[in-house]
């Protein structure tokens, strides 16, 4: 199976890397199931040329340069044809939630371009097919932050990286929260597993399991409900 090819272009690469080679996101890179590149911008820099420059009409904050950026882009989109999204995190996107990750994760590569300071050329949009996704009604302070989200939400929907059976009861899979979850001990400073889960009685838990889903998702997303 092709691997999904991820590339990563950051002014900060080292932020990815620890990250990336652990855990399940590790685990999928190193089964050939993933194939993650990184893409200094400063690398994309020509002569004394910077990665950002002062805004235009004034202000405070640096934006964000186009000419290194679109080195980068146009060496990736010329190297072969690809389904493929180039995605850019920023406050003004749509949040990215668990769809948007299903998709990521069914194509052949995805860019994701990280921007600094106080942002990227608003041009970039016009040159390229950018998707604009936000983590949350907030600001960091760059994307590299949102782009290890989107990451990671992406790589584990990527099939063989993580077992069918956990993805199709989980969270977000169908209109409502995953159930709770307990392990050992079953008594722990006086706080009970249910004993339901105790029972050895499949039907029965089964029948908990659907009642808690939907009870916490009515309690604490009142929004899909």
């Amino acid at each position: 199976m092709t691997p999904l090819r991820i590339d990563v272009v950051t002014l900060f690469p080292e932020v990815f890397a620890p990250f990336v080679g652990l855990s399940i996101v590790g685990r999928a890179v190193e089964a050939g199931l993933v194939d993650v590149r990184y893409h200094h911008l400063l690398d994309a820099l020509e002569g004394t040329e910077r990665a950002d420059d002062a805004p235009f009409g004034g202000g405070a904050g640096m934006v964000m340069r186009l000419a290194p950026l679109a080195r980068v882009l146009d060496a990736l989109l010329a190297e072969r044809e690809r389904r493929r999204a180039i995605v850019v995190p920023s406050p003004a996107g749509k949040t990215f939630d668990q769809n948007d990750a299903r998709r990521l994760a069914s194509l052949e590569q995805v860019v994701f371009v990280c921007g600094h300071y106080e942002g990227i050329d608003e041009r970039l949009g016009a040159l390229y097919p950018i998707e604009e996704y936000s983590l949350g009604d907030f600001v960091l302070t760059g994307g590299e932050i949102p782009a290890l989200a989107f990451l990671d939400a992406t790589v584990r929907l990527v099939d063989g990286v993580v077992a069918l059976e956990s993805r199709e009861a989980e969270s977000f899979t169908t209109d409502q929260l995953d159930y709770p979850c307990y392990t050992r001990p079953a008594v722990f400073r006086g706080v009970a597993v249910p004993e339901v889960l105790l029972s050895g009685n499949h039907a029965a838990i089964a029948a908990w399991r659907r009642e808690e889903a939907r009870r916490r998702t009515a309690e604490r997303r009142r929004d899909t409900t």
